[in-house]
């Protein structure tokens, strides 16, 4: 059983080993390590292929098949960068942050926090292309996250300012500083076009519209990302919502949250009321009021 282990952990190594600039396997790993050498250790020859190309269809598919996931993930985020920076840090990325998950939802996981600390991936647009990575992972997650039976009117009704509201674990919410919810539809609909998304006049759209939203000047913008009838919606929101939404997720109260959602602003006082019985309304609608967790 040991040496079975031994062989599965060589194996998992060599084909999650990266591959060269040039797509192949590496002659040698990134420790000198011969990879001939460990390929004819672990893996036999047949009458077409030595142990080494053996080896290396598998070492290039798994990359092959990250570098797909990924595209797939963030076509925002390629069509801020364009498609040779993209693909440098593509390549950069799943090399620092190998998939470490049995899904491959999770590869873009840490890839926010990456690009903040590897900003020339992202030059000159850096500040639109981590908004888009926050829009693009908050859809990911909004997409599979768990959705709890919702809170019945009959709860709401009976809710105090020292009362606590569970919010659904689909919902998102973005502070951002451009409106990249319409770049990233502007992008998904020319990529559904007919035209494909490698067509040089859909390249050429791609790269007007990311213009266009890049001259924008940054300004506050918040939204809410969540999921309804197995879609997931980008809906913009209000400064004192997103400030309320975002307290009640921290777990405080109510009347905490009204506080939090009214310091500093420009709402007059007399319009405090129907402000909230209109949001309130609205999200109760979509659902994002919920039961809490049993653990909770």
């Amino acid at each position: 059983m040991s040496d079975l282990l031994d062989i599965q952990r060589r194996m998992a190594a060599a084909v999650m080993h990266p591959l060269t600039r040039a797509e192949t396997m590496p002659r040698r790993r990134r420790d000198g390590a011969s990879s001939r050498a460990e390929a004819e250790a672990i893996i036999r020859p047949n009458d077409r292929l030595t142990s080494f190309e053996r080896l290396e269809i598998y070492n290039r598919q798994y990359w092959f098949r990250l570098y797909g996931c990924f595209e797939e993930d963030f076509p925002g985020l390629l069509a801020v960068t364009g498609r040779a920076k993209f693909d440098a840090l593509m390549r950069a990325y799943l090399t620092d942050c190998p998939s470490q998950s049995f899904t491959l939802r999770n590869l873009g996981s840490r890839l926010e926090s990456w690009l903040a600390e590897h900003p020339q991936f992202i030059q000159p647009h850096a500040a639109l292309a981590l908004d888009m990575v926050r829009l693009e992972w908050a859809h990911i997650e909004a997409f599979d996250s768990e959705e709890r039976p919702r809170l019945t009117a009959e709860h709401l009704a009976d809710l105090g300012e020292d009362s606590t509201l569970s919010l659904q674990p689909c919902l998102r919410l973005l502070a951002l500083s451009y409106p990249v919810e319409d770049l990233l539809l502007q992008v998904r609909n020319e990529d559904g076009s007919s035209a494909s998304s490698a067509n040089n006049a859909s390249a050429a759209r791609k790269r007007r519209h990311v213009r266009r939203f890049a001259a924008l000047q940054p300004k506050p913008v918040w939204l809410a990302v969540h999921r309804l009838q197995n879609t997931v919606w980008y809906k913009p929101i209000a400064r004192e919502e997103f400030l309320l939404l975002s307290t009640l997720l921290a777990g405080q109260t109510l009347g905490q949250a009204i506080e939090a959602a009214f310091a500093n602003t420009s709402l007059p006082e007399d319009q405090h009321p129907a402000f909230l019985q209109e949001a309130f309304a609205n999200w109760s609608m979509l659902g994002w009021f919920t039961q809490p967790a049993p653990h909770s």
